[in-house]
């Protein structure tokens, strides 16, 4: 998948990435930065000052997407839509006309991802990913970790017209808390401990505590209609870009084969809930799901590309039996 190496770009993997027993272990962001209202963060929260690096193949960046969505800062925060696939010298952005909605990197004009974060980095070591949150006045990744990224466009861009819902309320942070790290450690990178594990253990060990969890989320979500109770919160859309990348890719490519999502009741339906709420279904790309993922040589060394995306997210959902 590529790294930068003294910034450097090399054809390689990230090392750290494989435990000694095979297991998958993601390192952490390296841009941790933070936008707040006041300034005084050092990156004020500004209408047309940031952009967005980003792929629509990519779940981490997906999250980005839809709170820009969410919270309307479609004006407020621009984006570089890289194509999908992984290119040679890694997260691409131009003009492609197979691809009319990757729209290229109009702000700074680079082709690769890698440039942003060695301008931001002349000796930056380590994986280049997306989502990346620019600052067009420093000139600079400000921020790289997707968790994050969402926290600010959730609670410091009221100033630059963000919508005033918040998705992640006082009352609610405890519980919204614990649901999200036991998401994101058995769902959300769940998926990516089975399909990139070095060993049969290793990857039966994230195998089982993936389909444990979403056993746990079908049955929580047969009580109430979303994760944190009656409201619609961040950790509901925390989890929502595995789900919608789970069937035509993790389910087959990842090895994660005992259940679809098709095959959860509530899951199933709790996602065309959420696939429906006004300007999230622009940011699903199931086919983009399926180049991307399907391009990952370490897990499909033939290349070959399915042609099929055997989901359908809009036929009606079922959430409205639940008291929002």
């Amino acid at each position: 998948m590529g790294i930068l190496v003294d910034g450097q770009w090399r054809d390689e993997e990230l090392p750290q990435e494989t435990g000694a027993a095979g297991n998958f272990q993601r390192i952490d962001s390296a841009f941790r930065d933070r936008v707040s209202a006041d300034g005084s963060s050092g990156f004020k929260a500004e209408a047309g000052r940031y952009h967005l690096y980003v792929a629509y193949t990519c779940p981490w960046a997906h999250r980005t997407q839809i709170f820009r969505a969410l919270k309307k800062l479609g004006d407020a925060i621009s984006v570089a839509y890289a194509v999908p696939g992984l290119q040679q010298e890694g997260w691409t952005f131009e003009d492609n006309p197979a691809f009319p909605d990757c729209t290229p990197d109009r702000v700074n004009g680079f082709r690769y991802l890698h440039e942003a974060y060695t301008a931001s980095d002349p000796h930056y070591t380590g994986k280049v990913t997306v989502p990346a949150l620019w600052d067009k006045k420093t000139r600079r990744i400000v921020n790289n970790e997707s968790s994050e990224i969402i926290r600010m466009l959730n609670s410091e861009f009221a100033a630059a017209g963000a919508d005033p819902f918040d998705f992640y309320p006082k009352p609610l942070r405890g519980e919204i808390d614990r649901v999200n790290a036991e998401v994101y450690a058995n769902v959300n990178n769940g998926v990516y401990r089975c399909g990139f594990a070095r060993s049969q253990a290793a990857y039966e060990a994230a195998y089982d505590a993936l389909f444990a969890t979403l056993d746990e989320l079908e049955a929580r979500l047969g009580r109430q209609r979303y994760l944190v109770g009656r409201q619609i919160t961040e950790a509901d859309w925390r989890l929502f870009p595995t789900p919608v990348r789970f069937d035509v890719a993790y389910f087959s490519l990842f090895k994660c084969n005992r259940n679809r999502i098709a095959d959860y009741p509530n899951l199933f339906n709790y996602m065309r809930e959420l696939y429906q709420v006004p300007g999230i279904a622009e940011t699903v790309k199931p086919c983009y799901y399926v180049i991307g993922y399907y391009s990952i040589r370490r897990v499909n060394p033939t290349g070959i590309i399915p042609k099929g995306t055997p989901v359908e997210f809009r036929q009606p959902h079922d959430r409205a039996r639940f008291a929002a």
